[in-house]
């Protein structure tokens, strides 16, 4: 099964894909969609859009997993955040993958570290071993897209998910 996992953003938007065989999992691609600080909101949100459509055309997954979102304080970025979620949200259902499961930070931190409250680095260190990598994906969003991408493959592969 390939899973295209997304850490949603509006300046930086990560994506990891893994091919995932039973109980191993191994990293496709990962990286991110950066979009221009010179461009306005909408024009941004067209860029991401196209970003992930050419990722599902180039990948063609069998399911897509997205983060959540979980803000505190600012509501202001929260909103432009919401936003791109939205257009990458559209892209993926109007893609040829019907497939799209969304989960909480709290479900990636304890599907990656079974710890509700891990930290950050914790997370990026069970992703670099879950997928046998040499060291932590870089940037963090693509890290945080790979780990949602695991968190799909662990949920499925305990629950049977797949095939919903």
């Amino acid at each position: 099964m390939i899973i295209l996992g997304i850490d949603p953003g509006y300046a930086t938007v990560g994506y990891g894909i893994i091919k995932s065989e039973g109980s191993k999992n191994f990293a496709l691609d990962y990286g991110v969609i950066t979009t221009p600080k010179t461009q306005k909101l909408p024009e941004r949100l067209a860029y991401i859009a196209e970003g992930i459509r050419a990722l599902i055309d180039k990948h063609n997954p069998d399911a897509i997993s997205i983060e959540e979102l979980f803000f505190q304080n600012n509501r202001k970025t929260a909103i432009f955040v919401a936003e791109a979620r939205g257009a990458i949200l559209v892209s993926c259902m109007g893609s040829c993958c019907k497939r799209l499961y969304e989960y909480t930070p709290l479900q990636i931190k304890q599907a990656m570290t079974g710890y509700g409250r891990a930290d950050k680095n914790q997370i990026q260190q069970m992703v670099k071993i879950m997928l046998g990598l040499a060291d932590i994906p870089r940037p963090d969003d693509a890290a945080d897209a790979l780990a949602v991408a695991l968190t799909h493959s662990q949920t499925n592969r305990l629950t049977g998910m797949f095939g919903i």
